[in-house]
């Protein structure tokens, strides 16, 4: 729910991205998870030239609030989960979350790197197995051993939802598509991607949102 005392005054917030999940998808779940209204704009490709002029890094996502414009995904991500009250409850808390969403943040990355970056397909496949056969198993193993430090049958910091969650039910979402069974191993990181697809506010968005290639 919303406790804070900026959202009560009721702000506009006006997300700038592409028409797909990608790294807007982290703010999108928290807004779904807080029931707060925004305004999710979509960019068509033929825009993007001209668009991106107005944006002060000239990249997506944005993240407008009352006509201030934020860029930076993690930052956008942490702004919104502050805002709904999603960021960790005490100092130390807000540092854990933080540490974990750079954690996932390096993981996305080595993904995009052979996804988007790499024009070699044979290097890019190279990559590609490099990813899944160690980089992500290392990662999974150790974000398994680190929900377990917190219980193992809630979320990844303190009691409830917070960005750190968002975000790895958006790496979760991406690998699965490649290999459905990759939790397999991992039943407590399995359990929290279903916990937080279930979350209210966050299940009922899952249904509705244009459904997108990544």
């Amino acid at each position: 729910g919303v406790h804070c005392g900026a959202c009560r005054k009721m702000s506009v917030y006006e997300l700038h991205y592409f028409n797909n999940r990608g790294r807007a998808e982290p703010a999108r779940l928290l807004f779904a998870a807080a029931g707060l209204p925004y305004r999710d704009i979509r960019i068509q490709s033929e825009q993007w030239p001209e668009y991106k002029l107005k944006l002060p890094m000239h990249q997506v996502p944005v993240l407008e609030v009352d006509g201030t414009m934020i860029c930076q995904s993690v930052a956008i991500a942490r702004y919104v989960a502050k805002v709904t009250g999603h960021a960790g409850k005490t100092d130390l808390e807000q540092a854990k979350v933080d540490m974990l969403v750079d954690g996932i943040d390096d993981v996305m990355t080595k993904k995009g790197d052979y996804v988007w970056h790499e024009k070699d397909e044979t290097r890019k496949m190279e990559k590609k197995n490099a990813f899944y056969e160690t980089t992500l198993p290392q990662f999974l193993s150790r974000f398994e051993k680190l929900l377990l430090t917190n219980g193992g049958d809630g979320f990844l910091v303190g009691e409830g939802l917070a960005h750190a969650d968002a975000w790895f039910l958006c790496l979760a979402d991406d690998v699965l598509l490649d290999f459905p069974d990759i939790f397999t191993p991992y039943p407590k990181l399995a359990a929290l991607v279903e916990r937080i697809r279930t979350y209210p506010g966050i299940k009922e968005w899952l249904a509705k949102r244009p459904q997108t290639e990544f």
